[in-house]
């Protein structure tokens, strides 16, 4: 950080926004294969907190690059700066009380890490979308690892680019397991004591 830069003490805080709305703000990160689901059930979960009366916000990966990140490639710097500006999103949507949900590739450990570095080890609630490699293929409905197989797409999360799981996330879905509407409700059970005031 440059000497010249001397971040403002603000008078509001987080405490403060948090009290407001009623709730204990949270990044809610799910991380997993393309195609295990992640946006699927982030996009469910918070329709559910929402009728909780919850104040969300959903960041999601493809809409992020077509806006924010949208100068970047998916070379590994560049995935780690994705990861990194999203990051920077979050934390300050969390300091304003909001429970966020991201769902992202994040294929590694050290970028989830500085995450939860970040935005704090209570507000950090990572949920691991947990779906073998195969049905991910099967499901893949944007062609993306059809394209990775014959050498289209280069640097592919769990083709020529790897993915490390989680060591101790919040929550392991197992997508491939257990039906949809199962899912959103066993995540929505277990954030619920973590986000009520």
């Amino acid at each position: 950080m440059s000497e010249n830069i001397h971040p403002t003490v603000f008078k509001i805080t987080k405490e403060t926004r948090s009290k407001a709305l009623g709730q204990q703000p949270a990044l809610i990160w799910f991380t997993g294969l393309s195609g295990s689901g992640k946006s699927t059930l982030a996009n469910g979960t918070e329709q559910a907190l929402n009728k909780l009366g919850f104040h969300t916000y959903l960041l999601d990966g493809d809409n992020v690059r077509t806006g924010l990140c949208k100068d970047l490639t998916f070379t590994k710097n560049d995935r780690v700066e994705n990861i990194r500006r999203i990051a920077e999103v979050g934390s300050l949507m969390v300091d304003a009380g909001l429970i966020v949900l991201s769902a992202f590739i994040s294929p590694y450990l050290s970028d989830r890490e500085m995450i939860r570095n970040l935005v704090g080890e209570d507000s950090f609630l990572e949920i691991f979308v947990d779906c073998p490699l195969e049905v991910c293929e099967k499901r893949d409905v944007k062609g993306l690892y059809q394209k990775a197989r014959k050498g289209l797409i280069k640097d592919f999360t769990g083709i020529d680019s790897p993915y490390e799981p989680p060591k101790q996330p919040f929550l392991t879905i197992k997508s491939a397991e257990m039906p949809l509407n199962e899912a959103i409700e066993n995540i929505v059970d277990a954030l619920l004591p973590k986000l009520k005031h």
